[in-house]
This record gives structure tokens, C-alpha cells and sequence, in this order.
């Protein structure tokens, strides 16, 4: 497939990723490093695309006033830049890193002011961008102004121009699209705890997650993707059956940005005209390769094709 993947991404971030040796709260913390990256999970999917040499353009809202770090961005690796701008900032997401435990606090600041035509704007855009058997990819949180509707909008003038869309959301968002059957993305990829919060109960076991994903097939999504952490990452489609990549074995820099590789891999692979389960492995493979970086990169293709050989797929 030689045309574009296109991802969408309402709500980016700049990240401002701190690096502790432990995160001690209400005291005075000395950081080990800090650095700013362009954020927000279809910017960091389609950076990650671009590193593949899979050609993508990415779409969204932007502020204009500190947009300078994303065009560089952009720039740098050939992604064509298809962001609406909006007066003000693009809001700044903290992360606080803890070296010793590894675990990642996330402050995420409120999106961007945005007029009441940003969404039209973006929808016609679509119209000019879109062909039909395309993939779309819809990441991350949307602003405060679009939260009534979410991403049904998009969803339904996707669905007229015959896009391929993976969406990769959480909370309510990802209720809103779950609660109608209309308009029903091909792909979605929650981790564990939004699709506990999705389902209302824990999922303790692997056999509880492939009984809810086998459960959202029914419902209409094709194929649901579960990224497990230290557990790997199930797949279940309905052609394809269900099937358990297994983790590898890799030291993380930082998990940020684990699970957009993850999308972009099994984006990729679909792109390429490979099967899912084939998919499922190359997303692995990304996932693995990410935590090794910070910010929204890959390594090098050789180091990526070295982790793809390491995944196991086990069929349940």
C-alpha cells in the first residue's frame, strides 16, 4: 500500500519529560536530566511510522504560538504537516520519571483554547486528505471544547470516505464510540486498566482480558489490541483469532510512548499488507526498541529487525 498513513491527533502536548533517581512527594527532588519533546499520542505515532519509512502525514490542532519543536519535528523526518493552528500554546505535559521503580507520573495540562469552526475546518480537511481503504489513526485525549461529541464527528466523515481507522483512546472517549454502533473503528488499543475501566471490573487474568476483547469483536470492533506491560500485549480479531506476544527482555529508558509504538507497529505491518498476527509481532518489536529512547523515536532499523526475530506469538 504506497498511499499515506494519516494520524490525527485533537489534543498534543509538549512533553516535558524529568528524569529522577525517586520521585519523593512534598519534598525537593533533584532531576538527573529533563528534556522537551513534541507530544501527544498521533504525533509520536506517526514519528515512529516516519523512523519505519512507512509515509505519513499528520493532522490535528495545534497552537500556534509554540508549534516551532513539532515542525522541527516534521521536518527533520519527512512527516507532512497537515496541522490546523489555533491561536495561544499547545498545552505542556509533565513527566515525572523515577529511575528506581521505573514508574512514570504523568501531569497533563488542558488542551487549547479553540473556536467553534476548528472542527468543521478539520472535518473538510478530511475531505481533501482522505481516500478510500486509507488508515487513520485517532490518538490520544481530546481538548475540553470537544468532549460532548468526541471522536463520533471524525468517526461518521471518516466512515463516508471509506478510511481503515485504528483509534487509540481512553476514558470516556473511548466510551462515547463503544456506546453506538454506527460509526466503529476497524482497531482499538486499550492497555489493561482502560479497558478495566471500559468493562467496570478487574482483570486479573489473561483470560479475563481475551474474554473481554473476544466480547468487543462481538460487539463489532474487528480487531482489539491489549497492551499488558510486563505481560506483553494480546490480540483479538475476528478472523484471525486471539494471540499473546509475549514481552521481551529490555532494560527501559522510560515506558512513555511505549503503547503509540505499539500502534505504530501493527500500523505498519498493516500498511505493508502483512496479517494481524504478523502485526501483533512488529508492534512488539517497536514497543520494545521505544523503551530503549527517549522521546518519540526508534532506533535503528537493524536494531528493531533484531528485537521483531525475539517475539514469540502464542495462540489461546
Amino acid at each position: 500500500m504506497s498511499r499515506q498513513v494519516l494520524t490525527i491527533t485533537l489534543n498534543p502536548a509538549l512533553d516535558h519529560t524529568i528524569s529522577l533517581p525517586s520521585l519523593n512527594v512534598g519534598r525537593v527532588n533533584v532531576a538527573l536530566e529533563a528534556a522537551q519533546t513534541p507530544g501527544g499520542k498521533g504525533v509520536n505515532v506517526a514519528s515512529c511510522l516516519a523512523d519505519w519509512g512507512v509515509p505519513v502525514m499528520a493532522s490535528g490542532l495545534l497552537g500556534r504560538d509554540n508549534a516551532g519543536p513539532f515542525v522541527s519535528l516534521f521536518e527533520h523526518k519527512g512527516i507532512a504537516d497537515r496541522f490546523l493552528r489555533l491561536p495561544g500554546n499547545t498545552r505542556t505535559n509533565i513527566k515525572l520519571v523515577a529511575q528506581d521503580t521505573l514508574d512514570t507520573t504523568d501531569i497533563n495540562l488542558p488542551g487549547v483554547e479553540m473556536a467553534d469552526s476548528a472542527l468543521p475546518q478539520l472535518i473538510e480537511q478530511l475531505q481533501h486528505l482522505v481516500e478510500d481503504g486509507q488508515i487513520v489513526v485517532l490518538a490520544g485525549s481530546l481538548p475540553p471544547a470537544l468532549q460532548q461529541d468526541g471522536y463520533l464527528p471524525l468517526l461518521r466523515e471518516l466512515a463516508t470516505l471509506g478510511a481503515e481507522v485504528v483509534l487509540d483512546t481512553s476514558g470516556e472517549a473511548l466510551a462515547q464510540v463503544l456506546a453506538q454502533h454506527e460509526v466503529l473503528p476497524v482497531m482499538i488499543k486499550p492497555n489493561r486498566h482502560e479497558l478495566e475501566d471500559w468493562v467496570g471490573r478487574a482483570l486479573p487474568t489473561l483470560a479475563d482480558v481475551a474474554t473481554e476483547a473476544r466480547a468487543l469483536n462481538q460487539r463489532g470492533i474487528a480487531t482489539v489490541v491489549v497492551s499488558l506491560g510486563g505481560d506483553g500485549a494480546l490480540l483479538s480479531t475476528r478472523q484471525d483469532g486471539c494471540w499473546l506476544a509475549s514481552p521481551l527482555a529490555i532494560t527501559p529508558v522510560s515506558t512513555v510512548g511505549a503503547g503509540d509504538a505499539l500502534v505504530a507497529g501493527l500500523v505498519a505491518a498493516r500498511h505493508a499488507g502483512q496479517s494481524w498476527p504478523q502485526a501483533l509481532k512488529l508492534g512488539t518489536a517497536f514497543a520494545a526498541a521505544k523503551l530503549q529512547r527517549l522521546g518519540p523515536h526508534l532506533p535503528p532499523r537493524a536494531e528493531v529487525k533484531a528485537l521483531l526475530e525475539q517475539v514469540q506469538l502464542q495462540a489461546l
